[in-house]
Order: structure tokens, then C-alpha cells, then sequence
């Protein structure tokens, strides 16, 4: 029976994923902030017949999840883990990004992911096998101005998995970085402003899937917008913030 850790999974990309894989034989383990979203996504996938496991985490808190990855491994090896947790970051009305805002951001997309990443790494590389993949985006490669924190982290968190993937490869131990493009999403949604090539997040789910099923270095996704964030930065300035410019963004007022 595969063992399948996400976290994040209480909506979105996460959620979309937990039910992809929801089927009699598999044994879930689903995590989250939000505990109520979270059982109604566990509710779904057990009605499929998947076996699942639900844990209220915050991944900024590092003794804890580290603590608690190892214990859960120690009783159930973890085949396949999607490090998918993550915010928007940016200012509510496209100004510049405060303080508060970027290191909450940071924390979360890049520290958290970390916090999840290494001691799976560690455990992972101890025995010889398994699979990881971290969630990162498109604007990792084409940075948006409205979120630069956001975008930071993304890039950070792709250039340390395909480093890290080049050392665990030889311990057996796949490692693959996930760059959507635009995914309606409950967090994509509060987000206002031109979105191309927006696809369903169990559309983005399958693609994931399909990708971590050959094991790709990155699943990028749509294509033709994967290719025009990754040669984003091999254009003039001048070029690329006109590119940029209709990719401006204000945050929806919350309800």
C-alpha cells in the first residue's frame, strides 16, 4: 500500500491531488491549517476507498513537523511526498509588499517547505527510496513585481530541489519541482488581474501526477507559458517589464 504525504491539502492544487490519488489501496496522510477543510477533503478521498490520515500543521514550526515526519515514517515509510503548503504573499492593493507580509511569506513557502523537505530527505536517503515533489510556480522564472516575496521563495525552492535532486538521484530517491502556471484556486482566486492559460487544479493535478509518474527534473505547465517565464530573464529589462505589466495584480477584499 503507497503512503502519500501532502501538505497543503485542504484546498487548491493540494486538495485536487489528494483525490487523484484517493483509491482502495492507498494509504493518505493529508495536512493542513484548516482543520474543517481538511476532514471535508479526507471525507471525499475516504469515499473512494482510500485509506487517510488527517494532521493540523503548521510547517513553520520545525521541532514539531520535523518530530512528527519522523514518528509518522517510523510507523508507515512515506513512498510519495508533495511539499505543497503555501500563501500568496503581495499587497492587498499592488503596492509595495511590507515587511509583515514577505518574511510571513517567506516563512511559509520557503522555510516551511524546508522545514517538511529535509527530514523526509534524511529519512528517504536512509533507506534508499522514495519520492518527492516541491511545489514551486512559473514565477520563479519570471518574477512578479506585485510578489516579490512570493516569488523569491519559488525560486529558491526550484533552485534547491534540482540541486538536491542531482545527490539524492544516486541513493535512489527521486525528486521532482512542480512549476504551475495560473490554477483556479481559492488562493489564485483572491488575486485580481490577467490570468493566461488558467487551468482547473484537477487539470494541474493529473499533469503533476503524470510527471512525477516519469520522474521529470520539473513539471512545468502550460507549456507555452512555461516557456515564456523560463526565458523571461534572457531579454532586455525593458522588454520583460513590458511583458510583465499586464501580470500586475491586486488582492480581492476577503469575505
Amino acid at each position: 500500500m503507497p503512503v502519500i504525504l501532502i501538505t497543503g491539502a485542504s484546498s487548491g492544487i493540494g486538495a485536487a491531488l489528494a483525490r487523484f490519488y484517493a483509491a482502495p489501496g492507498t494509504d493518505l496522510v493529508l495536512t493542513a491549517r484548516d482543520a474543517d477543510r481538511l476532514e471535508a477533503v479526507a471525507a471525499a478521498c475516504r469515499g473512494t476507498g482510500a485509506g487517510v490520515r488527517t494532521h493540523r500543521v503548521d510547517v513553520r514550526a520545525r521541532g514539531p513537523v520535523g518530530d512528527w515526519l519522523r514518528s509518522l515514517d517510523g510507523e508507515t515509510p512515506l513512498d510519495l511526498v508533495i511539499v505543497n503548503a503555501a500563501v500568496n504573499g503581495g499587497h492587498p492593493e499592488g503596492g509595495l509588499e511590507t515587511e509583515a507580509t514577505a518574511f510571513e511569506t517567506a516563512d511559509i513557502n520557503l522555510g516551511g517547505a524546508l522545514n517538511v523537505l529535509l527530514p523526509v530527505v534524511t529519512l528517504m536517503s536512509g533507506r534508499g527510496r522514495g519520492q518527492i515533489a516541491l511545489v514551486s510556480s512559473l514565477a520563479a522564472y519570471a518574477p512578479l513585481p506585485d510578489a516579490p516575496a512570493y516569488s523569491g521563495a519559488k525560486a529558491a525552492l526550484l533552485a534547491h530541489g534540482l540541486a538536491l535532486r542531482a545527490k539524492l538521484k544516486p541513493l535512489g530517491v527521486r525528486l521532482s519541482v512542480v512549476t504551475p502556471g495560473y490554477v483556479k484556486t481559492p488562493m489564485g482566486g483572491v488575486i485580481k488581474g490577467w490570468r493566461p492559460l488558467e487551468m482547473s487544479a484537477d487539470e494541474a493535478a493529473r499533469r503533476i501526477a503524470r510527471g512525477l509518474a516519469h520522474d521529470r527534473d520539473v513539471i512545468a505547465f502550460p507549456w507555452l507559458l512555461a516557456a515564456l517565464a523560463r526565458g523571461a530573464l534572457l531579454v532586455p529589462e525593458s522588454v520583460r517589464g513590458l511583458a510583465l505589466y499586464g501580470f500586475r495584480f491586486r488582492n480581492r477584499p476577503r469575505r
